[in-house]
């Protein structure tokens, strides 16, 4: 086995944290995986990962050379690929993350990217916790809210308007909120992004400041999907993003209150780990990934 073959076997170990893992997506035996990642060690005279009963991890030499290795891998795809013109030329495993609400959306428009490169597999994350982009071995991620990862290329997609939501249910028994002062009597679903964190409450602008009214609440959730179900359940008023509740909102599901007392909006972003050169798969799913979004944020 050559060197870049090892390379790349040890790139994928290092992205699943398992030889086993690693060997079924390369279509390898276990063994063979296992074999080339201890010959690569061999020849480079250092150890790249620990090995346990239970789980793989890079070393301090391993994490340096993961590195540099995903940056050497994408410079020979991008040299085999660069006279190659027809999109079905594109070929290879991107790992992409987003919320569980975008998701939605892009899995439903993804047959269409697929079709026109449909040489390429999609390995989508969409859990509602800020993965480790560089660590973790993800080509992108799509994020919403403020951003704290300044070791990234950050891609700004615009802003989601924030509308606040409840249920007709909820509204029938509590009434319709008309003030600040009327949510004193009213219910907050809050939603942290680690549960046992404090709620600031309800949110909204005043002027260019970010002000809250501290608010009851019987529930409190750590993901998208439980926050809007749980104010279906007419369990309390949300604040989400207007594209995401808008089908809610037509369908006489939710009803938006409070109209002049808007959070505010959430930055949309798309992010990657900073090599010299992204591989021409990662910038085809990025662009189809920047337009389609594009009609569901305000540009700034």
């Amino acid at each position: 086995m050559n060197r870049i073959e090892a390379m790349q076997i040890f790139a994928r170990v290092a992205e699943l944290a398992s030889f086993t893992k690693a060997a079924d997506s390369l279509g390898l035996p276990k063994a063979s995986t296992s074999t080339a990642v201890q010959q690569l060690e061999a020849q480079l005279g250092t150890q790249l990962l620990h090995r346990t009963t239970r789980k793989v991890q890079l070393t301090q030499d391993g994490q340096r050379f993961y590195e540099r290795c995903k940056d050497v891998l994408a410079d020979l795809e991008e040299l085999n690929s660069m006279f190659q013109q027809a999109p079905q030329a594109l070929s290879g495993c991107l790992r992409v993350d987003m919320n569980s609400g975008t998701a939605k959306y892009v899995v439903q428009r993804l047959p269409e990217f697929l079709r026109n490169h449909p040489q390429i597999q999609v390995e989508l994350s969409c859990t509602d916790r800020r993965v480790d982009v560089v660590a973790e071995g993800f080509d992108c991620v799509v994020r919403v809210g403020t951003l704290t990862d300044s070791s990234l290329i950050v891609r700004s997609l615009g802003q989601l308007r924030v509308v606040n939501c409840a249920s007709p249910a909820y509204l029938h028994a509590h009434g319709v909120p008309q003030t600040l002062d009327d949510l004193a009597h009213h219910q907050l679903i809050h939603y942290v992004s680690t549960l046992g964190q404090r709620s600031p409450g309800f949110e909204y602008m005043e002027g260019s400041a970010c002000r809250y009214v501290p608010m009851q609440g019987v529930l409190t959730v750590n993901n998208i999907d439980a926050y809007e179900n749980g104010c279906l359940a007419g369990l309390g008023i949300i604040q989400a993003p207007h594209s995401g509740m808008l089908h809610l909102i037509e369908a006489g599901r939710l009803v938006e209150v409070l109209p002049h007392y808007r959070a505010e909006p959430m930055p949309v972003s798309l992010l990657y780990a900073q090599r010299r050169n992204v591989s021409a798969r990662v910038q085809a799913f990025m662009t189809w990934l920047t337009n389609i979004l594009a009609p569901y944020v305000d540009r700034a």
